[in-house]
């Protein structure tokens, strides 16, 4: 698989990376087996992946912990980035980025992760109560005491605000950008997590051009738009009560049906490509599109299955042309139940 570079680390990733979020977070409750689990990310690895990506509020603890379970074998092959600054609460979720916990949390992630030291540390979310220097500083700290390599921040959970019909994307991230600006006067920063898809592209905009300038690299979230770009749902379907696609405006059920345009031309390309009969399917066209924004650029699918994981790492040997790029550029935007 081809290898990019997380920022100025000097540590390569596979182009493709493993979310592991779905494993016992926010999707799909029901099909979250531990066990299972632990077989998709070794599958990812054998195919090449290396980055594998967690936090420390995913399940609360446990995504973590299911990571450590491969780790403790595997941990030469793979790039480990976790995230601290959000508590899980009953029913909410709270921003925590005073300096003593963040130097906790980093300890607490070590233990569970089952290593001596976590590749890339990410910032989930910055705390308003605290000056976002104070925590980088903290994070800074622990590159410095050999706990961490390189640090990122993450930005993620932004959705156009609408004003009369249009997006306002010009400017979606730009409180991201000045977060950004103050932290690297502190310390490096070497990458940026953000959704990044065809059917979100907000990122574009001014962040992807601000990470490429500086050279920090790029960490797609939800490459595959929550799965929709996989055109493996169907519209009206249903979604678990703890699945966050229940309470998500894409995925209503007029909403899906709304947006089958997009897949279908992912699917046309996918076609072009050999289809089904080559083993190229609608949701590689989506993660080789992400890929073809910048060598910087890692998208990070999650997914709780094997054979997903494999077939996610595939789309790194697949190469876009120019008139795939244009039939995916002139695809309609997506919509939500705010339209």
């Amino acid at each position: 698989m081809e290898r990019r570079t997380i920022g100025a680390t000097a540590l390569e990733v596979g182009a493709i990376g493993l979310g592991c979020m779905p494993m016992s977070w926010a999707y799909s409750a029901s099909q979250q087996r531990g066990d299972r689990s632990v077989r998709t990310v070794h599958a990812a690895l054998d195919a090449g992946v290396t980055l594998l990506d967690t936090a420390d509020m995913y399940g609360p603890f446990t995504n973590e912990l299911l990571l450590g379970r491969v780790l403790k074998e595997r941990r030469g092959e793979a790039f480990v980035s976790t995230k601290c600054g959000l508590l899980v609460g009953d029913q909410h979720i709270v921003a925590n980025g005073r300096p003593g916990y963040v130097r906790r949390a980093c300890d607490a992630s070590l233990r569970r992760l089952q290593t001596d030291v976590i590749d890339l540390y990410q910032l989930h979310r910055a705390d308003p109560e605290v000056p976002v220097e104070e925590t980088w500083g903290a994070m800074a700290e622990l590159v410095t005491a050999g706990k961490v390599r390189a640090l990122g921040l993450c930005a993620m959970g932004v959705r156009p605000v609408r004003r009369g019909g249009a997006d306002s994307g010009a400017d979606l991230y730009d409180g991201t950008i000045r977060q950004l600006e103050r932290v690297q006067q502190v310390f490096p920063v070497s990458a940026v997590q953000a959704e990044l898809s065809v059917w979100s592209r907000e990122a574009l905009g001014r962040l992807l051009p601000w990470c490429d300038s500086r050279g920090v690299g790029f960490l797609a979230a939800m490459p595959l738009g929550n799965g929709f770009l996989t055109g493996t749902l169907t519209p009206g379907g249903g979604f678990e009560p703890q699945d966050l696609r229940a309470r998500h405006p894409r995925f209503t059920a007029e909403m899906m049906a709304a947006n089958q345009p997009v897949v279908a031309g992912l699917r046309r390309v996918a076609e072009r490509h050999g289809g089904a009969a080559a083993g190229v399917t609608p949701a590689q066209v989506a993660l080789a599109w992400a890929l073809s924004r910048g060598r910087h650029v890692v998208p990070v699918p999650g997914t709780k299955r094997e054979r997903w994981a494999v077939e996610n790492a595939g789309a790194a040997a697949l190469t876009l042309t120019a008139e795939d790029l244009a039939e995916i550029g002139a695809l309609p935007p997506a919509r939500g139940s705010w339209d």
